[in-house]
This record gives C-alpha cells, sequence and structure tokens, in this order.
C-alpha cells in the first residue's frame, strides 16, 4: 500500500462535520428524515436507501480499492449475493472456484438448483480447465485468491483479460489479503467484495461486506439493488467499520510478521503434513503472489499429521489461539476447516477441493510471535505424547 493510500484509510471522514466540528464523524442513527417541503426530498430521505454514516465509509472503502463507488452490506455473503443478483439472470453461468470459501459454495449451490443461475465449479489454476469453463461464455466470473482454506494463488490480470474475452464481468473476493496487500481493479477486475467481518473492520464485533465497483454505472446499480432487496449496512456498523479502516496498514503489517514467523516454526514441526501460506515457494501461485500481492498476508493452513483424537486434543490444549470461525480479528484464530467454515460444502465438493478432514486453518492476530508459537509447541507436545 502506498502512502497516499494509507492517508486515505486514517484520514477518512476526519473533520467533515460541520455542525460541531467533530475529529470523528458521528454516528447517525436516525431511520428517517424530514422532506424539506412537498415533493423536496434532502439528500437522504430512509436509512435503508442511504445513511451520512454508511455515505462515508463507503467512501472510504472505494478509495482504498481505487474504485468509483462501494455499497457497504450487512454481511459478506449478503455483498455475493447482491453481485449475483444484479449481474445474473435464470440460465445465466457463474464461474467460480472449486475451493472457494464454504459459504460462496453453498450459496451458489442452492441457488442454482433453485434456477436462479447456473454455476460451474473449476479449478482456476489450472489453464485448461479455465479456458474449456469459459467457452460456455459465462456472465461472470468470481476469483477468490489466495483461496479460503488453501491459500493457493491464481493470476487475477490473467483470468480478468481471459474472462472479458469470454464477455464475462469478473469479481474478486479480497477478504482473505484487503487493499493493504492487494487491490483487483488495478490488475482488470470489475467488482471487488469483502466480508468487512474480517480485516477492514479487524476487530471481531462487527459483521459486514462491501461491494466495490470500478464504474460509477455499476456503482449507480448495485446501490439501486441493495436498497431494493434492503441488504445495506447499519449506521453503528459503519460507524464501527471506520474506526477499524484506521489501523488496517498497520494491523495487517503486524499480523503478517507475526505469521512469517510461525510459518517457520510450522515447517520445523513434525505433526504438520503438509503447510500452506503464499510465502512458500511450493505454495501453488507463489510467484504470482510476488507479482501481485503487496505481502504474503497473514492466514496459514496446515495438516495435522494424527488421527481424530489426536487433532482434538491438539485443538483443546491451546490456550492463545481460539478455536472459532472467521478470520482477519486482532485476536488469533484457528478453525477445523470441514466441521466449521466448510461443513457446507458436501463432502465429495471438499475432497475435489483438495480439503481434508486433517486441515487446520489460522488466522495470526496481534499477540506476541514468540508467546504464539510457544502455545503451539506446548499443543504439538501435548498431542504428541497423548
Amino acid at each position: 500500500m502506498t502512502l497516499k493510500q494509507a492517508t486515505i484509510a486514517v484520514g477518512s471522514g476526519l473533520n467533515s462535520d460541520q455542525q460541531y466540528g467533530c475529529v470523528v464523524p458521528p454516528i447517525n442513527l436516525s431511520s428517517t428524515y424530514n422532506f424539506e417541503d412537498f415533493n423536496q426530498p434532502r439528500a437522504h430521505d430512509y436509512s435503508r436507501r442511504g445513511n451520512p454514516s454508511r455515505d462515508i465509509v463507503q467512501r472510504a472503502l472505494a478509495d482504498l480499492e481505487g474504485g468509483a463507488g462501494a455499497v457497504m452490506t450487512s454481511s459478506g455473503m449478503s455483498a455475493i449475493h447482491l453481485v449475483c443478483t444484479v449481474f445474473l439472470k435464470p440460465g445465466d453461468l457463474l464461474l467460480a472456484p472449486h475451493d472457494c470459501y464454504g459459504g460462496s459454495y453453498r450459496l451458489f449451490d442452492s441457488l442454482s438448483k433453485r434456477g436462479a443461475y447456473r454455476v460451474k465449479f473449476v479449478d482456476q489454476g489450472d489453464p485448461q480447465a479455465l479456458a474449456a469453463a469459459l467457452e460456455e461464455k459465462p456472465k461472470l466470473v468470481l476469483i477468490e485468491t489466495p483461496s479460503n482454506p488453501l491459500l493457493r494463488v491464481v493470476d487475477i490480470q490473467a483470468i480478468c483479460d481471459a474472462s472479458h474475452a469470454a464477455g464475462a464481468l469478473t469479481v474478486v473476493d479480497n477478504t482473505f489479503l484487503s487493499p493493504a496487500l492487494q487491490q483487483p481493479l488495478k490488475l482488470g477486475a470489475d467488482l471487488v467484495v469483502h466480508s468487512c467481518t474480517k480485516y477492514l473492520n479487524g476487530h471481531s464485533d462487527v459483521v459486514a461486506g462491501t461491494v466495490i465497483s470500478k464504474t460509477a454505472e455499476h456503482a449507480t446499480e448495485l446501490a439501486w439493488w441493495a436498497n431494493n432487496i434492503g441488504v445495506t449496512g447499519a449506521a453503528f456498523d459503519s460507524y464501527l467499520l471506520l474506526r477499524g479502516l484506521r489501523t488496517l496498514t498497520v494491523r495487517v503489517k503486524q499480523q503478517q510478521e507475526n505469521a512469517l514467523a510461525i510459518v517457520a516454526y510450522l515447517q520445523q514441526q513434525p505433526l504438520v503434513k503438509k503447510l500452506y501460506h503464499p510465502s512458500l515457494p511450493e505454495n501453488q501461485g507463489h510467484e504470482i503472489a510476488r507479482r501481485q500481492q503487496y505481502g504474503f498476508g497473514a492466514m496459514i493452513s496446515f495438516e495435522f499429521d494424527g488421527d481424530e483424537a489426536h487433532l482434538r486434543h491438539f485443538l483443546s490444549e491451546l490456550k492463545l489461539f481460539t478455536l472459532a470461525e472467521s478470520l482477519g480479528g486482532v485476536e488469533s484464530l484457528i478453525s477445523h476447516t470441514a466441521t466449521m467454515t466448510h461443513a457446507g460444502m458436501a463432502p465429495e465438493a471438499r475432497k475435489a477441493a483438495g480439503i481434508s478432514d486433517s486441515l487446520l486453518r489460522v488466522s495470526v492476530g496481534l499477540e506476541d510471535s514468540e508467546d504464539l508459537i510457544a502455545d503451539l509447541e506446548h499443543a504439538f507436545q501435548a498431542a504428541a505424547t497423548r
């Protein structure tokens, strides 16, 4: 992230209050606004359609990703659902990664079965498989890189170029890195989505999402539909999200430093069968990550080398890592993919994506890295001697 972009994140909304001169913008909790006169609405009339607090954070989100506009939604999943609602009709084809987030897989699979649109899950790291899928003329291509949970990296610019040639729009889920480490619109994407619940807010106290558009035309259409189907974010959540954005860069920097230290430790740990992190040369897409990312991120996954009983014991012995879903907060979390984040995927779909029952996903927080490593070491030793 450049200094200019970091300044936008820190300064968005500051000193914008004209009534009292508040440095931090106030929360506008009103659900409704009076009309100046008959048939003369103000800039806001009803908070589902527009809210001053949400306006400020939406401008900040658009600035961070270099977009023309943003819509803040009630969750990351509502952001993805909004994109599909706007740009897909019955019969249209959505191309999604075969190893995408379990919630996204569940949404696409369930709605395709109801006829809302068609979906095809494809290994986007396989050029031949992707080219064959693009020959089917999809309307929308979802890119998730690094992938959740195996941290596979794909070439955003190459996929966007190929998708545009096939007549498709592209949307990148940038939740795992945030604009501090990756800016997909600069790489050719038409839209970017985030679960703002994660790194953008960063404090595990808000559920929100966003869609950021490269063009003003798409931004207007997304805003109209967000109001139409009622998925816009709340005023208090907008305030908290703006607060979180102001520390995004420093949080991500420290989390990434901690993650690299933990990766180095896990490489030497006998009970780690396989390790996934974009910094590793053997990680799928490592060289692509070096080109298109500003850093390797703070998400780590690994295969635990042991049976379920040993895995359960390992997890129960952890004290600093909390067994929980979600990611990107100031605290370190660990999750068991098959029974938590990707439980909505059928076992055969998880197997096809390479997600095993021994896979654990770690979101590295801001605790001292030596303390985190000591916690892991204790749990591994306890599991080994069980």
